[in-house]
């Protein structure tokens, strides 16, 4: 027992540094909570956790090996960065073009996104090939195959909480800002993924 809430209490600090660090999928978090879409935290987190277990699989029984992670890190960051800015550029077309109705749901699907933006992230992969695989490196010596599902379980509740919650905030101050701030807002989120896919594109010449 005592084994096992040592490395929970180690899964859940180190694992703070990925999820509550800023980047594209927190700020799509936001602009789908200030969109008024039901549970879109949850559903985002969902998106988050259909690539983030096959990842912590396939790096445990060694299917992603180190010395084509350079080559996989490239093509990654490539598609990531076209699709952020696919992204950030749709949000601020619909933004100002769906500005009397800002108050209506949106049709934005939550889980896809989630799917998207942690597919096509570089750093989310570079997080678990570097820091992660110590964790799940840890997690087979103890339990062997079924330890990477506990480290997985140890660490998703982690990110339903942090995006639930952020969420439901951006999905609850929708209520109280006015169009104008509306607009600022999701026009910022907008220029952080448009950044990020700057920032892909300019870190694929160090991998």
């Amino acid at each position: 027992m005592k084994e096992f809430v040592d490395f929970a209490l180690l899964v859940i600090l180190i694992s703070a540094s990925g999820v509550m660090a800023p980047g594209p999928l927190f700020a799509a978090n936001i602009s789908l909570g200030l969109k008024k879409i039901r549970y879109s935290g949850i559903k985002v987190a969902v998106g988050h956790s259909v690539i983030e277990l096959p990842l912590i699989i396939f790096l445990g029984i060694g299917i992603f090996s180190i010395e084509f992670i350079p080559e996989i890190t490239t093509i990654i960051s490539i598609l990531g960065a076209i699709t952020l800015f696919f992204f950030g550029i749709f949000q601020i077309v619909t933004t100002f073009r769906d500005s009397k109705n800002i108050q209506k749901e949106s049709k934005q699907n939550p889980i896809i996104t989630g799917i998207v933006l942690s597919g096509l992230n570089p750093f989310f992969i570079i997080w678990w090939v570097t820091i992660g695989l110590k964790l799940i490196s840890d997690s087979m010596m103890i339990w062997g195959f079924i330890g990477l599902i506990i480290l997985f379980l140890i660490h998703v509740w982690m990110d339903f909480v942090w995006l639930g919650i952020t969420g439901i905030i951006a999905k609850k101050s929708s209520d109280f800002i006015s169009k104008k701030i509306f607009k600022i807002i999701m026009t910022s989120l907008s220029g952080v993924m448009i950044f990020y896919g700057i920032k892909f594109l300019i870190d694929v010449q160090n991998f």
